[in-house]
């Protein structure tokens, strides 16, 4: 189950998704965008050079749902300690296939989900129409833009995607706008493929501050910001 859509009120999600919805149409039906094409890449899929020879698909999607990546990536761990409020808006980037994308709509009252690959976007809306999630809102995002709404996410969550940023201050900027007053950004991302202490400095370069930091993940860190 997840929780009901706050879509009664002005300003509810429902509004919110029609609205976006429609800035969606008219930036053009983005599945068929050039540039989506041109340039792949925000997200659980592969390195930016090999997006236009990629991995087998059913191959990627079998390392990304390994049942054995719980143990390392402890997805129920990381959501309960960013303690979403049961109305909240999310932000998804990197959404992939749908790792964390159902875990938040049940614990939220919608998600944003974004990625740039349109392969994976499909499965990723397979799967919302399996699970029956109609608080997920897929979204075909591009390299230097998530296409996020504006102003309107309590939090933004970024999982193994930071790193394929292409210019990481300018990202963080632009997703800074999509935050309501108050919002937050989390950011988890490996150890091996970006240094802690880059995403700090970039996080200080776009005006961001670290309110927390989680270090139960094994293999990466764990920082959320406001």
């Amino acid at each position: 189950m997840h929780p009901p859509e706050a879509g009664g009120k002005p300003g509810g999600v429902r509004e919110e998704v029609a609205r976006h919805g429609q800035r969606e149409r008219r930036r053009g039906q983005l599945h068929r965008h050039p540039r989506a094409l041109r340039r792949p890449v925000v997200g659980e899929h592969p390195p930016h050079e090999r997006f236009g020879n990629p991995e087998d698909l059913e191959e990627y999607l079998r390392k990304l749902d390994d049942p054995a990546r719980a143990g390392w990536q402890k997805p129920d761990e990381v959501l309960r300690a960013l303690e979403i409020p049961s109305a909240a808006l999310i932000g998804e980037i990197g959404a992939g296939s749908g790792y964390f994308t159902l875990r938040l709509a049940r614990a939220a009252a919608h998600v944003f989900a974004s990625d740039a690959d349109p392969r994976l976007l499909e499965v990723l809306r397979d799967r919302i129409a399996a699970a029956g999630a109609r608080n997920v809102t897929p979204v075909l995002g591009l390299a230097e833009d998530p296409f996020l709404p504006s102003a309107r996410c309590d939090l933004i969550l970024s999982v193994n995607a930071y790193h394929h940023f292409p210019d990481a201050p300018s990202y963080l900027r632009r997703i800074r706008r999509a935050l309501r007053p108050g919002g937050r950004i989390a950011v988890v991302d490996f150890h091996e493929k970006l240094e802690k202490a880059r995403l700090l400095r970039d996080t200080e370069a776009a005006g961001l501050c670290v309110a927390a930091e989680h270090g139960f993940l094994p293999r990466q860190y764990f920082v959320v910001f406001s």
